[in-house]
């Protein structure tokens, strides 16, 4: 039985990330949230564009200011004025001022700007009661950002600030990394979908619906498959077009030691190489991890695909995943960093207990007290099969191996597991 951490080194060590050359789509800059840049992006364009005033005021010539005082007050002539998006007309000689509006171009023969707080006007006169800072309130064009210089690289998700700076350099068309496709399905007699009536003994797959949901909000496309039987054939075909489709594949259920397990069989069928089979962690340790020869393959890049067998139980399958697979997937899908699992050191609200056997992960959610987060578990009994108290978690309270308590208010590293 593995580790948590060697479990975690052999999955990232297998994940290849997506081809930046090949497994790219070209997209609008209006669909871009979220996706992650496959080409560094240049700009020919200069931020600011042009010489501007960063404040409402007057533009003038430094020379002519430097003295001025409320006692003494420098008196300019007003040749012009300077809105937003006009092109100035004049060219400032000595004695000389434009009013300036915030971000309007800046006149040639001026380098300064006085603010208006710090000016009084006279019809076309205005008098300087304060001496300012050369080039004070300028902003110089490419003081920003020089055109030709990378301005994003490869490997960024895009969000709204990111956006912004693409809209603002005109970039409407973007070259991006495809979505990773990851197949799922759910192995077990007993399940049913959550539209079907229940009869004794059966149980809605609520897997299926979990794992598409943290699949699309990693930014992947899922592939469902469905429910499929505890009969080999069944699972080998379902199997088999899984991997020939997707990037990954997860299963739940059926990974486990029962007379109606067939996963890590079939999977030897078909000649995967199985990496990992069973790991030190609490909830979750029936794992199995495996890969693929090359296929031949409809994807963009065939490549050899990742097969996770998630174990069947709910709370077990979401945190192997959220420990696990979200990782992986990250690494896959281009990102250039950030896709390693984010840990921080907390204040725990509640007394958390373990056996110490294994590395345990108690669900529950992050609260700001007085400045500092808190981790509160999840209330009701700690059962893998227990999904109704995972709800609203964000957080995974980490107890590693030999430590069987920790007490309220100690400090306690989490897992946060909600995405950004």
């Amino acid at each position: 039985m593995l580790s948590v951490r060697d479990a975690e080194a052999i999955i990232l060590n297998l994940v290849q990330p997506l081809d930046p050359q090949r497994d790219i789509e070209i997209i609008d800059l209006l669909a871009a949230d979220h996706r992650i840049l496959s080409t560094p992006v240049t700009s020919q364009l200069d931020f600011p564009h042009w010489d501007n005033s960063a404040m409402d005021g007057y533009a003038v010539r430094y020379e002519d200011v430097q003295h001025s005082s409320d006692a003494q007050p420098t008196s300019l002539e007003i040749i012009e004025e300077i809105p937003a998006g006009y092109q100035p007309q004049s060219t400032l000689q000595p004695g000389q001022a434009a009013r300036i509006f915030t971000g309007a171009v800046m006149p040639t023969g001026a380098d300064t700007v006085v603010m208006q707080e710090k000016t009084r006007r006279e019809e076309n006169r205005v008098f300087i009661l304060a001496a300012p800072q050369e080039q004070e309130f300028v902003r110089h064009k490419g003081a920003f950002y020089q055109g030709g210089k990378q301005l994003l690289p490869r490997g960024v998700k895009l969000h709204p600030p990111e956006i912004a700076v693409l809209a603002a350099a005109q970039c409407a068309k973007l070259s991006v990394y495809r979505r990773p496709r990851v197949a799922i399905f759910s192995s077990g007699d007993e399940l049913v979908t959550a539209d079907q009536i229940l009869q004794p003994g059966q149980i809605v797959d609520s897997n299926q619906y979990a794992l598409a949901a943290l699949v699309r909000e990693a930014g992947a496309e899922p592939l469902l498959l469905g429910i499929v039987k505890d009969h080999p054939d069944a699972l080998r075909e379902a199997i088999a077009y899984a991997i020939t489709h997707a990037d990954i594949v997860l299963s739940s259920g059926g990974v486990s030691v029962g007379d109606y397990d067939y996963i890590d069989q079939i999977l030897e069928s078909l000649e995967a190489k199985i990496h990992i089979q069973s790991v030190a962690i609490s909830p979750g340790k029936p794992l199995t991890v495996a890969t693929f020869p090359t296929p031949h393959s409809p994807l963009p890049t065939p490549h050899s695909p990742i097969y996770f067998g998630l174990p069947g139980n709910p709370v077990s399958a979401m945190v192997t995943f959220w420990r696990f697979v979200q990782p992986a997937m990250g690494k896959l899908s281009g990102l250039a960093g950030g896709w390693e699992p984010e840990f921080l050191k907390v204040r725990s609200h509640h007394e958390l207990k373990s056996n110490g056997k294994r590395e345990t992960y108690v669900w529950g959610s992050l609260h700001l007290i007085d400045g500092v987060y808190e981790f509160h578990k999840a209330g009701g009994s700690r059962s893998s099969g227990n999904l109704i108290n995972l709800a609203q978690t964000n957080a995974l309270a980490v107890l590693p191996v030999g430590t069987t308590l920790i007490s309220p208010q100690a400090e306690v590293q989490v897992l946060r597991v909600a995405l950004g």
